[in-house]
């Protein structure tokens, strides 16, 4: 995401008499033509693999056979890779589709056994690395990929690993798909990739062809993946009106459609893991008192949530440049702070956030997570302030948790004395302030600015306090503390 460019003066009036009726032009079935093939191991079929041309979803037969009738604008058939596989590569790029050129009618998919049990295994998330020049790329490659691979290293040998990269692989800088595969490579993880508004091409005249070079690097722009007990998805939701660079949250009915396909699949209750780029949901326009805007979150999240009623789901997003988490019924949306911090001119983002990636670890349906700063230790969950670092609030102290949900505990000692939990409220964060407030700062991208986040906990302590303990608490019982001393 850049400057904020959410379409505040976009009405909705405008979208709807202003482009083509969404989907209806892609959904119609006509000079269909017959794909067929094998999903298989070492020559042995591999039944029940669902494989799409991402307009009809078919299984495998005990054969591994398939056979569908592919739509006249589809791009691709591909896998849902079934669990207990490893997933197809290429330099650890993930490779699940093959193009549908011209005359093609057949198309097999080798996949190799995994030699251990993947009920139990990781992921992780890189929202927005967003590169827009070389020095960009530079550092993603001597920070962020030896920071993942250094992670995984540190976990028992034999580890499942993959990560997301969730959109806004470069900056509008097409030419750099190639230093964020490089970055990939380097880190040893397989990456499954989501399409950003960064991403796409916008010199085009629709939405339906603005995603023409993405696909060209990283095949289909939505399809899922299996892993032990969890369904993955992937999702496009970053929907090109055909003016200059702007865009909306928005799921097409044909990617709706399809998704309905999909879960038909996926027994109800499975947990499900859904990554897009644009959240579905944040806290933004409440926080600044103000109306939603099209281009920050999904504007037809309803009917994506009615989908997934039946399944336990995490929602993977970015976009933002903030860390942000909100949980409702069956339904948790995790929005990451970035790669890129704020748009690689500082170590933070604007709500204070440092630059990193989110990491999960899944045991059978169940998951557990943390944000790993990039460059710190993992236990590294919260940063406090001492009075006077917020002018608006010189008598308190402040502490920053970027990670922090509805189930965690944040408390507060002064001298060795329980104080009980911290006040939460909005605010901004203290050295976002410093590092990014006013029309000359950062120097690099004078656009960035300090942003409200509802992840900031307050305390007045007494004046003769000389030493102050947070302690922060997880949904999961782990326990980060901070300390600072008064003079």
């Amino acid at each position: 995401m850049k400057r904020r460019v959410f379409l505040k003066n976009f009405s909705l009036s405008a979208f709807l008499f202003g482009v083509p009726a969404l989907g209806q032009a892609q959904i119609t079935a006509s000079s269909q033509r017959k794909i067929s093939g094998r999903v298989h191991e070492n020559g042995k079929g591999i039944a029940g693999v669902a494989v799409t041309d991402g307009f009809t979803v078919v299984v495998t037969d005990a054969r591994g056979r398939y056979a569908l009738e592919a739509h006249q604008q589809a791009e691709f058939v591909y896998i849902s890779t079934p669990a207990g596989y490893h997933f197809p590569q290429q330099n650890l790029v993930a490779l699940f589709y093959r193009a549908l050129s011209e005359g093609i009618t057949t198309a097999d998919f080798a996949l190799e056994k995994l030699a251990v049990d993947d009920t139990k295994h990781h992921f992780v998330v890189w929202a927005d690395t967003q590169m827009i020049s070389q020095s960009d790329c530079d550092q993603l490659k001597a920070t962020t990929a030896p920071d993942l691979k250094n992670l995984v290293a540190g976990y028992p040998a034999g580890s499942l690993f993959h990560g997301i990269g969730c959109g806004d692989l470069v900056w509008d800088k097409f030419e750099y798909f190639k230093d964020y595969k490089e970055a990939i490579a380097a880190t040893g993880v397989t990456f499954f990739n989501v399409i950003g508004n960064h991403d796409m091409d916008t010199d085009t005249r629709t939405d339906d062809t603005s995603a023409k070079t993405f696909k060209q690097e990283f095949g289909p722009t939505y399809y899922s993946f299996n892993r032990g007990q969890i369904h993955y998805v992937v999702l496009d939701d970053v929907f090109f009106v055909g003016n200059a660079k702007k865009y909306i949250g928005y799921i097409t009915e044909q990617q709706l459609r399809w998704l309905e396909q999909d879960l038909q699949q996926v027994k109800p209750g499975t947990t499900v893991v859904l990554s897009l780029h644009i959240p579905t949901n944040t806290g933004a326009a409440k926080r600044a008192k103000r109306e939603e805007d099209m281009g920050a979150v999904v504007t037809n999240r309803k009917q994506l949530y009615n989908l997934l009623a039946k399944y336990k789901v995490h929602i993977m997003s970015g976009h933002t440049h903030f860390n942000e988490t909100w949980e409702e019924a069956n339904m948790m949306e995790h929005n990451h702070g970035t790669v890129c911090g704020a748009w690689w001119t500082g170590p933070i983002c604007g709500d204070g956030t440092p630059m990193g990636y989110g990491v999960y670890e899944v045991n059978g349906s169940n998951i557990t997570w943390y944000y790993k700063p990039t460059g710190k230790s993992k236990d590294h969950q919260l940063r406090v302030y001492a009075k006077g670092r917020l002018k608006e609030a010189p008598e308190e102290i402040v502490a920053n948790v970027w990670n922090w949900d509805k189930a965690w505990k944040v408390e507060w000692w002064e001298d060795g004395v329980a104080k009980g939990p911290m006040q939460q409220r909005a605010a901004k964060d203290p050295w976002a302030i410093e590092l990014y407030a006013g029309p000359e700062l950062p120097v690099k991208h004078k656009f960035v600015e300090p942003m409200l986040t509802d992840h900031l906990f307050f305390a007045k302590p007494s004046a003769d306090a000389k030493q102050i303990i947070v302690k922060a608490t997880d949904r999961f019982g782990q326990v980060y503390t901070e300390t600072i001393q008064i003079s």
